[in-house]
């Protein structure tokens, strides 16, 4: 029997109930990086950590952009923080786990974030190690979750490679547009040149198509050029685009809570299974 083909073009396989994990392992650090905004990268990493916890993994989402969308979207008025990441940055007389804050979904943590972070990218120029000041702060939280998720800022400044530098991975969501497709190879230099220099171990383990319409002919074709170009690296989910989406942010929940039926919702839960057989340490 042929295997039905997914929205990529290839055979869609079956992604297994992932085993148990490891409790003594330190938590798999996936950053999710693209340089253009408005790829769907804080609903990527909201939905995505949501998917996991239903997997049985301890997820902490870690805010690192400025914009604090992940904390609005989660529920959280940025505005109101009296600290966020910004300060565990900037102090080290300040722990991680004094800001770590619970969301509605239980076994779901979040580090938020607000304008204030938008200072740190001046302030850590003059930092010994500035590139591993995420990492540092991140360390001690390691042994509590199984999966950290990084919510990056849409730009590749000293933030960013921070997260690149903390991270064992890289998940780049990618809008389902020609013009998104222009950026990708330069976000690779970057990533490269962070492999190269600060962090060896980091290894890119999906590009996600994201903002899909199948109706649309240009999406197919930017999904076919991704995957001629990029090949096995395309992650088989493809989340397409769908009103619940904005509809979920503007309640405060994932939307595997707030349309727990939705095709959405089981996007994420595929793409959750998929992202742990590509991160068997995760």
């Amino acid at each position: 029997m042929t295997a039905e083909l997914g929205p990529t073009g290839r055979p869609m396989p079956d992604f297994p109930e992932p085993k148990p994990r490891d409790p003594a392992k330190p938590a798999t650090i996936i950053a999710l990086c693209n340089q253009k905004g408005g790829v769907g990268k804080t609903t990527t990493t909201i939905n995505l950590g949501a998917a996991l916890v239903e997997l049985g993994r301890r997820v902490l989402l870690v805010d690192f952009d400025p914009q604090g969308s992940m904390t609005v979207g989660l529920g959280v008025n940025a505005h109101e923080l009296d600290q966020s990441i910004y300060h565990v940055l900037m102090d080290r007389e300040i722990a991680l786990k004094d800001l770590i804050m619970s969301t509605g979904v239980e076994g779901l943590d979040l580090v938020p974030s607000n304008i204030d972070l938008s200072a740190a990218e001046m302030r850590l120029v003059t930092e010994v190690g500035r590139e591993q000041v995420l990492a540092r702060v991140l360390k001690p939280v390691r042994a509590d979750y199984d999966v950290i998720l990084i919510d990056c800022q849409p730009s590749l400044g000293l933030l960013t490679v921070n997260a690149l530098t903390a991270a064992n991975a890289v998940l780049v969501p990618l809008e389902c547009e020609y013009f998104a497709l222009r950026g990708v190879a330069l976000l690779k230099d970057t990533i490269e040149k962070v492999r190269d220099r600060t962090n060896d171990e980091l290894e890119i383990i999906g590009l996600l198509g994201t903002m899909y319409d199948s109706r649309t002919l240009h999406g197919k074709e930017v999904l076919q050029t991704l995957v001629e170009g990029w090949g096995d690296l395309v992650f088989h989910t493809v989340i397409r685009r769908t009103v619940k989406f904005s509809d979920s942010t503007v309640a405060g929940e994932p939307i595997t809570e707030y349309a727990t039926t939705s095709p959405g919702a089981a996007s994420y839960r595929q793409l959750a299974r998929e992202v742990l057989v590509r991160c068997p340490d995760a």
